[in-house]
C-alpha cells in the first residue's frame, strides 16, 4: 500500500495550493481518505476526511473551514485538498491517510508527507 502526496511548496499569504494524494496497492474507493498536518513543535492535526461510501467531506479543524476543500476521484485513486487564502499558520507537513471510515485518530495507511510553507 502506498500513498504519495504532491503539490506542496512555498506560497505567499493569500495564495492557493492544491495537494494530491495518489493511492496504490489498495482499493481506495472503499477507503476514507483523510488529510492531516503537523507543524514544527506541534502535534499532528486532522484537517479533513472524505468518506468512501457517500463522498461526503468532514472538516475537523475550525481554522480551515471555508478555506480548504477536500475531494476525491475514485477513477484514478486520488484525493485532493484545495487550499485557498493560505496563512502563515498553515505552514506544516501535510499527510494523507487511508482508513475504512472517517474518524479521529490513527488511520491504517499513511503517506510520507509534503511540505507547505506560507511566507512572504
Amino acid at each position: 500500500v502506498q500513498l504519495v502526496e504532491s503539490g506542496g511548496g512555498l506560497v505567499q499569504p493569500g495564495g492557493s495550493l492544491r495537494l494530491s494524494c495518489a493511492a496504490s496497492g489498495l482499493a481506495s474507493q472503499y477507503y476514507a481518505l483523510g488529510w492531516f498536518r503537523q507543524a514544527p513543535g506541534k502535534e499532528r492535526e486532522e484537517i479533513a476526511c472524505i468518506s468512501a461510501t457517500d463522498g461526503k467531506g468532514y472538516y475537523y479543524a475550525d481554522s480551515v473551514k471555508g478555506r480548504f476543500t477536500i475531494s476525491r476521484n475514485n477513477a484514478d485513486n486520488t484525493a485532493y485538498l484545495q487550499m485557498n487564502n493560505l496563512k502563515p499558520e498553515d505552514t506544516a507537513v501535510y499527510f494523507c491517510a487511508a482508513d475504512p471510515e472517517c474518524h479521529f485518530g490513527e488511520f491504517d495507511y499513511w503517506g510520507q508527507g509534503t511540505q507547505v510553507t506560507v511566507s512572504s
